[in-house]
């Protein structure tokens, strides 16, 4: 199949001129849905804690620094109360009683870095007998410099693939009890700067065939590959996966760029994250969006990749190409029961 990328594509342009057809105010009432944000102590995870909990959703922070998330749990709670406040300036009985109550937010110890802890915060969390309505698989690396993971495997596959592969397979089953559910993989239009082929298997490890941002693009294809393969097999149940790119966001996910890319590349990117990217709050709405817009259900909404904000596009080739999503199926479900070791 030959190679072709989106950048170009008439419906990824006119959605970048588009207001968002999604906002944190259309989000429908959360109350008694549980949710999963990985990443959730900061920038997009972070923002997107807060919206679904403003509307009721019991959140689990999936992070690896339990002091981060705790602090990040307090400071939501205060803008969750702002929020409530600001949207009910009329107060009925039922927003009286329900404004004052405390948010549901939970941290679970998760580092992506490593198969065995995501395999261990699975677990930890099915032991409590909670649904999981939705997933949001939000955490991620992003152009850090060459590093193997725990598990000894090239370091930005390792975290933004195979830890979210590990944890969503885990918790799949209770996933598919709980319908209907969602299950979100953050993607990006970075996924067009991965290596020849797409995925080189054989060579993963190999620090000479590639670089910080080709290892990035790979395994952003990777989540693009897996939510597609994921959504096949899922055919017939109420579990709508999806994988959303949310567009130039000001976090600090290029904190790496300096150490990898070179200062005059990193201050080049940070002076355009300052003049053109938007905030976490409003880079969140396509992954919200995902997670929680009725369009999902009533349009049967599955396995797309989506640019800002709810606009259904075609990705690149290599992530329409079903055989190397199979075959990125069949390289990490081997990966991980290699890795991970049974108590």
């Amino acid at each position: 199949m030959p190679y072709t990328n989106i950048v170009f594509n008439p419906a990824y342009l006119k959605a970048m001129v588009q207001s968002p057809r999604y906002k944190v105010e259309d989000i429908p009432d959360l109350s008694g849905k549980v949710a999963i944000v990985t990443g959730a102590n900061s920038g997009l995870g972070y923002a997107t804690t807060v919206a679904l909990a403003s509307h009721g959703a019991h959140v689990i922070l999936a992070c690896r620094s339990e002091a981060k998330a705790l602090e990040a749990i307090e400071k939501a709670k205060v803008e969750i109360r702002e929020w409530k406040e600001k949207h009910n300036p009329k107060p009925t009985l039922e927003s009286e009683a329900t404004k004052h109550q405390e948010p549901q937010l939970e941290f679970l110890a998760l580092d992506l870095n490593d198969m065995n802890s995501c395999h261990r915060a699975a677990k930890q969390f099915l032991e409590r007998g909670l649904p999981i309505h939705i997933l949001i698989n939000n955490g991620g690396i992003m152009t850090s410099p060459f590093a193997l993971s725990a598990d000894g495997i090239e370091q930005q596959f390792a975290v933004n693939h195979m830890g979210h592969y590990v944890f969503t397979m885990q918790l799949l089953d209770r996933i598919k009890e709980s319908q209907p559910s969602r299950i979100v993989m953050l993607a990006s239009i970075g996924h067009e700067m991965t290596v020849h082929g797409g995925v080189d298997f054989k060579t993963l490890n190999d620090e000479s065939k590639s670089n910080a941002t080709s290892r990035y693009g790979r395994s952003k294809l990777c989540n693009i590959l897996f939510g597609k393969a994921l959504a096949r097999r899922l055919q017939g149940e109420k579990v709508y996966v999806n994988m959303p790119h949310p567009g130039f966001v000001q976090t600090d996910l290029a904190r790496n760029n300096k150490d990898s890319l070179g200062a005059m590349a990193a201050g080049l990117y940070d002076l355009a994250g300052k003049l053109c990217a938007a905030t976490p709050k409003i880079g969140c709405l396509n992954q919200l969006y995902c997670a929680t817009s009725p369009e999902i259900e009533e349009k049967d909404l599955r396995g797309n990749y989506l640019v800002p904000v709810g606009n259904i596009c075609k990705p690149s080739s290599y992530a329409l190409d079903e055989a190397l999503q199979e075959e990125l199926w069949t390289f990490s479900e081997a990966l991980a029961k290699e890795k991970i070791r049974e108590p």
